[in-house]
């Protein structure tokens, strides 16, 4: 293979890559968690905020359920028998 270099690390990036690349990875998983620390805090406050929607719609349903009375066609109409023959 003539005419051809081959290309070495020098030793002194060898020895920095380790701790550059601990240093990328504890970069890389503090980024991360305080992602989903984010993601965490807009879920529980859209669910707070469904939450309360929610029971204010179960109250107000109460209301109105306690104050209006029912239809009068809403009665079940028994089947008549069938005799048998």
């Amino acid at each position: 293979m003539a005419g051809m270099v081959r290309w070495t690390m020098p030793a002194k990036s060898k020895e920095a890559a380790p701790a550059s690349r601990a240093s990328q990875e504890r970069t890389r998983d503090e980024v991360a968690k305080q992602i989903i620390a984010e993601e965490r805090v807009r879920s529980d406050a859209k669910t707070a905020k469904l939450r309360a929607l929610r029971l204010a719609k179960e109250a107000a349903d109460r209301e109105t359920a306690a104050t209006t009375p029912p239809p009068a066609g809403a009665r079940r109409r028994k089947k008549p028998r069938q005799n048998p023959e």
